[in-house]
């Protein structure tokens, strides 16, 4: 679950690598949607192309629901955005079970109720969030920068008190 985030994807070269027996038939596919089952946050993961340019077939971990869109009309990247918006999370929350570690079950997964709107609106929403991702990005990183500034200049005033005195 580390190795997985809305914001950052799946990091692949962190996964663990395993040899698995026998046939499968459950590999992951690129538009599939990892939903966390446990935890306190029951997150969406798009399994985007990034998967293919690895060169390894990959299997998800049981923590993970693995969802695929069969329907024609609704766009696994859209389905990914709405499974993370409030009003879905708000629905795990009360459809969740356990004290000490929330799980959902898969039933409740299979019986969220989804908004489907026309596949333009819903490629215009997944730009517009894909835009304000980046611009989080973007504002993290002038963050980063500010503060490595402020340590910069700290420092610089430090040495020249010790070289002054």
């Amino acid at each position: 679950m580390k190795d997985a985030s809305p914001q950052q994807g799946v990091s692949w070269a962190e996964c663990v690598e395993t040899e698995l027996a026998g046939r499968r038939d459950d590999w992951l596919q690129v538009g599939d949607i990892l939903v966390a089952a446990r935890g306190s946050r029951n997150y969406a993961v798009l399994i985007d192309d990034t998967l293919t340019t690895t060169g390894k077939l990959a299997v998800a971990a049981p923590h993970f629901f693995v969802v695929r869109v069969t329907q024609q009309g609704i766009l696994p990247e859209y389905l990914c955005w709405f499974l993370n918006q409030p009003p879905s999370q708000r629905y795990f929350d009360l459809n969740s079970e356990g004290t000490l570690t929330k799980a959902i079950k898969r039933s409740a997964l299979e019986a969220i109720p989804i908004a489907i709107p026309p596949l333009n609106k819903q490629q215009i929403i997944i730009k517009l969030a894909n835009t304000i991702k980046q611009e989080l990005h973007l504002i993290e990183q002038l963050r980063r920068n500010g503060e490595q500034l402020l340590t910069s200049i700290a420092n610089d005033l430090l040495k020249n008190v010790e070289e002054s005195g």
